[in-house]
C-alpha cells in the first residue's frame, strides 16, 4: 500500500492538483492520501483579524485558529482534493483524522511554551483505511484529529508518517514541486538514512529540501518500509528519490 502526502502550497495551484489527480488515477493501486492546508489558514486568521503566533518556530493553534483551521483543511482543501480526484475518475471519500477516531492524538507539550490545540499522534485506526482501499476507494485525509478534549491540529507530515505505519506501507511518498535530492544536477536515486543525515551536514541537501528529507526519514523511522520524495512526474513513472533505512 501507498501513503500520499501533499502540501498544501502545491494544492493552492489548480494545475498542480489537476496533475496529481490524473496521476492518482492513472495508478494501479488505490493510495490513502494525506494534505496539508498551505496558506489559506494564515491569510482567513489575517481576514479574521488574528495574528498567528509561534514557538520555536512551531504555530501555535488558539480556539479561534483551530476552528479556521478545520474550515480549511477538513472543509474547502480536502473538499477540492476529493473533488478532483472523482473527475479524473478515482473513486474518493474525504475523511479527518476525527471521522471514526481514525487518528488520535494527545496534547504536544513543547519547552519553550503551550502550543493550544496542537496533537501528538499516538494510535490510527489503520483497518478503517485498509477496508476503504479494498474497495478501491481512495482516503482523502485532513490532519485535523481526535484528542481528549476534542479536535486538535496536526502536523500533516506527522499524520502521514503514523499513517505510513498502521497500514504497513511500502512507502510513503512526499509529492512535492521538485523531482526529488539533487546533487550535481542531478536526482539522487536512492539514499539510506545516514547517507541522508550526511547530505544534510555537508549542505548538499539545503534549504526547503531539508525539511522534506526529514519528513522522509521520519516515515521510515515510524515503521514504513521507504518513503520516497518526487514530483508529479515522478509520481507517475515511479522517479524520484528513495530513502531508505541503514542496512
Amino acid at each position: 500500500m501507498l501513503v500520499l502526502k501533499v502540501g498544501g502550497n502545491e494544492i493552492d495551484d489548480a494545475s498542480f492538483l489537476d496533475g496529481f489527480a490524473r496521476a492518482v488515477a492513472g495508478m494501479s493501486e488505490t493510495p490513502v492520501i494525506v494534505h496539508g492546508g498551505g496558506k489559506e489558514i494564515a491569510d482567513l486568521q489575517v481576514k479574521f483579524g488574528l495574528t498567528p503566533r509561534f514557538v520555536e518556530g512551531l504555530r501555535v493553534t488558539d480556539e479561534a485558529s483551530l476552528a479556521i483551521a478545520e474550515m480549511v483543511l477538513s472543509g474547502r482543501v480536502n473538499k477540492r482534493i476529493v473533488a478532483a480526484l472523482i473527475q479524473a475518475g478515482v473513486d474518493a471519500i474525504g475523511l479527518s483524522g476525527v471521522d471514526r477516531g481514525l487518528v488520535r492524538v494527545e496534547k504536544m507539550q513543547h519547552p519553550g511554551g503551550d502550543l493550544g490545540r496542537v496533537g501528538r499522534v499516538v494510535s490510527v485506526r489503520g483497518e478503517v483505511l485498509c477496508d476503504f482501499v479494498e474497495r478501491r476507494i481512495a482516503p482523502v485525509v485532513s490532519p485535523i484529529s481526535l484528542g481528549a478534549e476534542g479536535a486538535y491540529n496536526v502536523n500533516a507530515d506527522s499524520v502521514a508518517c503514523a499513517i505510513g505505519s498502521a497500514v504497513n506501507a511500502d512507502a510513503v511518498v512526499f509529492v512535492t514541486n521538485v523531482a526529488g535530492v539533487m546533487q550535481s544536477d542531478q536526482i539522487i536515486p536512492a539514499l539510506t538514512a545516514a547517507e541522508a543525515e550526511k547530505l544534510i551536514k555537508s549542505q548538499v541537501i539545503r534549504g526547503g529540501m531539508i525539511p522534506k528529507v526529514r519528513a522522509a526519514l521520519d516515515a521510515i523511522k515510524s515503521g514504513a518500509c521507504a518513503a520516497r520524495i518526487t514530483n508529479l512526474e515522478g509520481l507517475a513513472n515511479g522517479g524520484g528519490t528513495i530513502v531508505m533505512r541503514d542496512a
